[in-house]
């Protein structure tokens, strides 16, 4: 239920992690808008997974909706790989103007618990991850008549984050670089933003990880409505913000998040107390 109704039928976005979940419903909800998608990931039809999706089921679900679509595979620790799929998007489409980091490892563990494999594969797949795709793009958005980079992390807003300190630095990594990215492409019209939901989303993640129930859970809608929000502002005027998707949503008129929950339960702010313990919602 998109409430911004940004037209992107000029546009083409290239988008980290959109085999299933928050990735994929927003470059279904960007092609819905008549965006061309990139859709990047690790799994493809070819992986003998019995994981649900690839990124060649989304770019052809993408291409039913009527837009331009490309499959990627990329595995965002392989620098070499990153930058061959950003010039390989480039050359097809001529422009990406909208580029949304979204693809995360996640483990939520105490730093004597957690490994240096698995501290690794946050720190490569997150915060240098979104390193990655930034430097690789930035000379190229930086040319354009206006361009979009957003990550999906949070706010900055702690020092210290006991019993998930890994997952936390890498992921408020990931809006470090994309906040500091603002300042630096702030004369080429480039919006650089972030945006995390206050709640917990029912994605994979949340199902194996066991991050509450159904009751606490909304959609992934909730995020792509958000993102459409950023999308339908000017992005010389909207960058260097960390945005919660109800906060969006609000400006934009929402009173009643109902639409958006798994069950008639009222989600608590699961997702926004991961790195803001205090957090409450607004009045």
């Amino acid at each position: 239920m998109p409430l911004a109704d940004p037209d992107l039928s000029d546009s083409t976005a290239f988008i980290t992690g959109t085999t299933r979940g928050i990735g994929k419903r927003i470059a279904l909800a960007l092609a819905d808008q008549g965006c061309n998608v990139v859709s990047t990931g690790k799994t493809t039809d070819a992986d003998d997974s019995e994981l649900e999706g690839s990124i060649e089921q989304t770019a052809r679900e993408v291409r039913e909706r009527g837009p331009e679509a490309l499959a990627l595979e990329l595995d965002l620790r392989d620098e070499d790989r990153v930058e061959e799929v950003v010039e390989e998007a480039i050359d097809h489409f001529d422009e990406v103007d909208i580029v949304i980091n979204n693809a995360s490892a996640i483990q939520l563990a105490n730093v004597a618990d957690l490994p240096a494999d698995r501290f690794d594969l946050l720190t490569d797949v997150n915060v240098r991850g979104t390193h990655l795709v930034a430097h690789a793009f930035a000379d190229h958005l930086a040319e354009l008549d206006e361009a979009w980079l957003l990550s999906n992390s949070p706010p900055i807003v702690t020092d210290r984050s006991p019993g998930k300190a890994p997952y936390a630095w890498s992921k408020l990594g990931m809006s470090f670089i994309t906040l500091s990215l603002a300042e630096e492409l702030a004369s080429d019209d480039v919006g650089c933003n972030t945006f995390w939901p206050v709640t917990t989303i029912d994605t994979r993640a949340t199902r194996y990880f066991g991050l509450g129930t159904e009751d606490d859970w909304r959609t992934t809608e909730v995020v792509s409505d958000a993102v459409l929000e950023i999308l339908a502002r000017d992005p010389a005027e909207c960058t260097g913000n960390s945005f919660y998707d109800e906060d969006l949503l609000r400006e934009a008129g929402v009173t009643d998040f109902s639409a958006y929950n798994v069950t008639e339960g009222d989600p608590a702010p699961m997702s926004a107390r991961l790195f803001a313990p205090e957090f409450e919602r607004e009045d």
